[in-house]
């Protein structure tokens, strides 16, 4: 009887092993995939669109809601760098968690974005980020392969975030 596993058969193996282990534990698959660019949200007639869609461009994720005091903080920030940098490349997509979107309007109405906002009601893809407080940004290359990730906005790190965003644009596509 042969009791050594063929060597071909070893990976498929210990992927089996530890997709089990996972369900047994209890975790989520998805607890440890990598935020991506494959992912629809709304827009606030409700009419959907990927962030794929923003692929070739240097792309920077933000989730907020309305009740997230360092979110106000970083809207003017995310306005200032849509203002500068868009011609160059960059998109801003704010991705509002809120569970009924019309929370977000005075909100909105206050701090006037003028980069692009998404809703996503049912926090289906704030899930799939995986995120660790509020608010969460994830900073994309024009690949699409994610590059940095930043929990909550300090209005004293701008200046490096905005140099993280101008060493992407420089970059060739």
């Amino acid at each position: 009887m042969n009791l050594v596993m063929p060597a071909n058969r070893l990976p498929t193996t210990l992927s089996l092993f530890l997709c089990a282990a996972l369900l047994f534990l209890g975790l989520p698959f998805s607890s440890y995939a990598t935020p991506s660019l494959e992912h629809s949200i709304v827009d606030e007639s409700g009419t959907a669109f990927s962030l794929s869609d923003y692929r070739g461009k240097v792309v920077y994720v933000d989730f907020w809601a309305s009740w997230c005091g360092p979110c106000r903080k970083s809207f003017p920030w995310m306005n200032e760098m849509h203002r500068r940098y868009q011609e160059k490349g960059l998109a801003v997509i704010a991705i509002n968690l809120d569970t009924d979107s019309q929370d977000a309007k005075p909100f909105l109405d206050d701090l006037k974005p003028q980069f692009i906002i998404g809703y996503d009601s049912q926090g289906e893809v704030a899930r799939r980020f995986d995120l660790l407080g509020m608010p969460s940004s994830f900073v994309f290359d024009r690949s699409g392969k994610l590059v940095a990730t930043h929990v909550g906005f300090f209005t004293e790190k701008a200046a490096e975030y905005e140099a993280e965003l101008v060493t992407l644009l420089e970059q060739p596509e």
